[in-house]
């Protein structure tokens, strides 16, 4: 009995080995068809290849890059924050002038009068450079007046509880404008293009922030006694 079962076992082993090598041959036989001489096997070139990753890159720039609705949209934010906190400086500062803000009546742009703030009352001169903008960082300090900063200012405001302007993203000129005009870069080209083409920031002398759109929706007309300073171009 145990000679059959260990016979029976053998044959089974034998028979499947015997399959195992057809099946074999016969891969090896369909291997050989596919690369037979003279048969073209379809694969990606590398022009192909070259054209298909330059695609992907132009779609992650528009999707993700500097000019992208999306990262615009995050910069605001992070934009909103910085004049916020220069706002914090100038409540310190007018404290210190009852109520009055910086002014320097020689000043041709922003620079020279929100240099007032630095390093008194703020010694963090990365808040003046707007986050999507391309303007270089200013050692932590020193004095603005030497740089280029990111901020228009309406120099002679004074902080007494009524919401105005007090500073914007770079407009697109110093002059005053009306509902329907525009203040910042319509096509992302300078100058007032610190969004790029997706408008800007206005921080208002109570605080808050607002967002406008590359076309004004309320008016900047001339008030006595206030300049609209932009930074340097």
């Amino acid at each position: 009995m145990e000679d059959q079962f260990a016979g029976a076992v053998a044959e089974v082993i034998l028979s499947r080995q015997a399959a195992f090598a057809i099946g074999g041959r016969l891969r090896y036989k369909v291997l050989m068809k596919h690369c037979a001489p003279g048969r073209r096997v379809r694969a990606f070139s590398l022009i192909e290849l070259l054209v298909t990753i330059a695609i992907i890159g132009i779609l992650s720039a528009m999707l993700y890059g500097f000019g992208s609705a999306s990262h615009q949209r995050s910069a605001q934010k992070l934009c909103a924050d910085n004049l916020q906190k220069i706002h914090l400086a100038m409540e310190i500062y007018a404290n210190d002038f009852a109520g009055a803000l910086p002014w320097n009546t020689n000043a041709a742009t922003s620079e020279e009068v929100l240099d007032e703030l630095v390093p008194k009352y703020t010694a963090d001169t990365t808040i003046f450079i707007c986050p999507a903008g391309r303007d270089a960082m200013i050692p932590s300090g020193e004095t603005l007046s030497r740089h280029k900063i990111s901020y228009a200012y309406f120099m002679g405001r004074r902080l007494d509880g009524r919401p105005a302007p007090l500073m914007s993203d770079r407009q697109v000129n110093a002059e005053p404008k009306r509902a329907g005009e525009l203040v910042f870069s319509p096509d992302g080209r300078p100058p007032g293009n610190n969004h790029h083409k997706y408008g800007g920031n206005f921080l208002l002398s109570d605080g808050s922030v607002e967002l406008s759109a590359a076309q004004l929706t309320f008016s900047l007309a001339v008030t006595p006694g206030i300049v609209l300073l932009n930074p340097r171009p």
